[in-house]
């Protein structure tokens, strides 16, 4: 049931299932046709297939030159082998070849298999051609090849589509079921079509039973990616009601929701909202983990709330909830950003403390910001720290580095940091020409007087200060003349 509602687990058991078949047919293949002669078959039809040499009909007249035994396994490997090599067309002009000479040979397995096969190379074409002769041969559709095809198509913003198949599913020899109802109601949700999945949830009550907490897991997604905050909050007030209590991924994707939409509309309702989401979390004994901190860390560094950042992470320490690298990064970009190094350098020093180690991408895009905002003595620094860290994977850090230092004028920095690589052993992708004063360009920054610099006598700055002394001449002459009128008021 998981699988329909995460790609990735759904990915992981289509890997599964289809090496399982994978063995069962070279196993059927073994038992009746000697092993090489499979081979040299399926070698012969996948170098045909997999040549980018002619067009379709090209392909055709080589196929039905082929002599050796076709047989629905034999399709089934064909495809598999080649699908990540040939392109699609060529693919599909195989399959409607083997349609031809086999017919009813071809199983309702085989149809599955390769609507599957298209729907995850997203060929709609193809996918449409193939669907529509299931349909019209009387095939069976299955409930696996269901959730792939309209995954993929409202993936391709083909949602009608994919309702209009899911209204239709008997027409296919397929039930709508309750794994049918969560595969449509995960795809739509996956992309933000809440309203169109509620209404599929509205009108199928009553083939959810069983899966009531996918569906409103779904559902609370979908809200979410709209930042619809307030229908977001009913589901979780339905599941309430229906005897289901949200958990961990419920609250975070709402939080998730909730601070995406403050960041647009209210940036100051950042941290009370979303602490008022945590203490709700806590009143339903479900502890916010370093995931629940991080969503409104990320939109905090968005909007440079550099006061409140530093403050989440401070309660962060104090709580149950122990910050992670992630958590660190995230509080240190804001603080590279918003010009604040030092206070930066030792959040840093404060992580490495604590004994996490984190993934590389935490220096080279930190490494890169300070190296953007011209700050390569603290960039430098920051290196330092990773290679006593023994990460590894310094090659794009010395790629940034070196032209960096050498087009300030620091060659001598560039050559040190040239020759560590070399030492190392890294393989960098900058030019060694860089290090050569007389090819590299050194960067000699320049203030150019502008509009606003007191220094300038623009015209701008000459009418402003003309158009105040006169005002304040005005006011004078109005203040003498009201004084000549009341001198008894002196």
């Amino acid at each position: 049931m998981h699988f329909l509602l995460k790609p990735k687990w759904r990915s992981l058991l289509l890997q599964r299932v289809d090496t399982q078949n994978s063995e069962h047919l070279l196993l059927s293949l073994y038992s009746t046709v000697p092993s090489n002669q499979v081979s040299h078959e399926l070698k012969e039809l996948c170098k045909v297939v997999s040549s980018t040499i002619g067009g379709l009909d090209d392909l055709e007249l080589s196929l039905n030159q082929f002599t050796g035994s076709l047989s629905s396994s034999l399709v089934t490997q064909v495809i598999d082998s080649s699908k990540h090599e040939a392109p699609t067309r060529r693919l599909l002009r195989f399959f409607l070849w083997s349609c031809k000479n086999l017919s009813a040979s071809l199983e309702d397995k085989d149809y599955n298999h390769a609507i599957r096969v298209f729907a995850e190379k997203k060929d709609h074409t193809a996918m449409n051609i193939l669907v529509s002769d299931l349909r019209k041969e009387g095939r069976v559709m299955e409930t696996q090849s269901f959730g792939v095809l309209v995954e993929t198509l409202v993936k391709l913003g083909r949602e009608d589509e994919a309702l209009g198949i899911f209204k239709n599913l008997e027409k296919f020899k397929c039930v709508q079921d309750s794994v049918t109802v969560s595969a449509i109601v995960s795809a739509l949700c996956a992309k933000g079509h809440a309203r169109r999945a509620e209404g599929v949830v509205n009108h199928h009550k009553d083939k959810i039973s069983g899966v009531e907490l996918c569906i409103y897991r779904s559902l609370i997604y979908g809200w979410s990616m709209q930042e619809n905050v307030k229908a977001a909050r009913k589901i979780i007030k339905e599941m309430k009601s229906a005897g289901f209590m949200p958990d961990l991924f419920c609250y975070n994707t709402f939080l998730r929701g909730l601070c995406e939409r403050n960041l647009k509309r209210n940036p100051s309702g950042l941290v009370p909202e979303a602490l008022n989401v945590m203490m709700e979390m806590r009143s339903c004994r479900i502890a916010p983990t370093s995931i629940s901190y991080n969503i409104l860390l990320s939109c905090l560094g968005r909007t440079r709330r550099v006061k409140e950042s530093c403050l989440v992470l401070e309660q962060m320490k104090k709580s149950s909830c122990a910050p992670d690298w992630v958590s660190y990064y995230l509080v240190a970009r804001v603080l590279y950003l918003s010009g604040r190094f030092g206070k930066g350098n030792k959040i840093v020093d404060e992580m490495i403390e604590e004994g996490l180690i984190p993934d590389c991408k935490f220096y080279y895009d930190l490494i890169g910001i300070l190296c953007g905002v011209e700050r390569v003595n603290f960039a430098l620094e920051l290196f330092e720290r990773m290679k006593r860290s023994s990460l590894g994977g310094y090659g794009p850090v010395y790629d940034v580095l070196i032209p960096k230092v050498c087009r300030g004028g620091d060659f001598v920095k560039g050559r040190e940091l040239w020759d560590e690589a070399m030492v190392m052993g890294l393989t960098l992708s900058c030019s060694s020409n860089v290090l050569d004063p007389s090819i590299t360009e050194v960067f000699q920054p320049r203030r150019k007087p502008t509009e606003g610099c007191l220094g300038s006598t623009t015209p701008s700055i000459k009418a402003r200060v003309k158009k105040t002394v006169i005002e304040v001449d005005k006011k004078k002459k109005s203040k003498k003349k009201k004084n000549k009128k009341n001198p008894a008021s002196r």
